[in-house]
């Protein structure tokens, strides 16, 4: 999963956002520099990540976009899922996506010291440009896409995998709305174990 989801799935405390939210940029045991909150986050991204992987959903869309994507196709289905949770947002839960992201910058950037410097280089574009409410559209998603093109990932063409996207969307999303209830389900029988140990 890809950013929003990640925040998301952290249920209501913002360390646990905010750690779910660095969690690819913390490697092995790093995780305890971090106060408790954000521990319980990145430990979470972890546990998301390695769920995610070997769900049977996730895997049949990782093998329908191999051909295209190749390498990155697990790269592409986070996008595509962060796309489909943004435009359904509503679906999932009684809060506005725009409410739900500047809360979420807020607490960012008032954590901004534990934030990891790569992190830090981000944070302020990524606050300044809305980037949580932008994956909801495909001109945000592509944005996106081409921000990780230019900086990241140059092979991922946003073109091309806005093309896939369109051709094949209906299928996709019928895909993630299968996966989805299960990560949430997954994610709040983790929550309630962090939070009684």
């Amino acid at each position: 999963m890809n950013y929003l989801a990640h925040i998301f799935l952290s249920g209501g405390n913002h360390r646990t956002q905010i750690g779910n939210f660095i969690g690819d940029f913390v490697k092995g045991s790093r995780f305890n520099d971090y106060p408790s909150g954000i521990r319980r986050g990145i430990l979470l991204h972890r546990k998301i990540d390695e769920y995610t992987d070997s769900h049977p959903v996730v895997l049949k869309v990782k093998v329908f976009l191999r051909p295209a994507f190749g390498r990155y196709s697990g790269i592409i289905t986070d996008m595509y899922f962060d796309y489909f949770l943004a435009a359904r947002f509503n679906h999932y839960t009684s809060r506005s996506l725009n409410v739900f992201a500047f809360q979420f910058y807020f607490f960012a950037l008032l954590n901004y010291r534990h934030l990891p410097v790569k992190v830090q280089r981000f944070v302020f574009h990524f606050v300044g440009t809305n980037r949580l409410k932008k994956y909801g559209s495909l001109d945000g998603l592509k944005d996106s896409l081409e921000i990780m093109s230019n900086y990241k990932i140059p092979a991922i063409d946003p073109e091309k995998t806005i093309a896939f996207l369109v051709q094949h969307h209906h299928e996709l999303e019928t895909d993630f709305a299968l996966f989805f209830p299960d990560l949430i389900k997954f994610c709040h029988k983790e929550n309630s174990l962090m939070q009684i140990k």
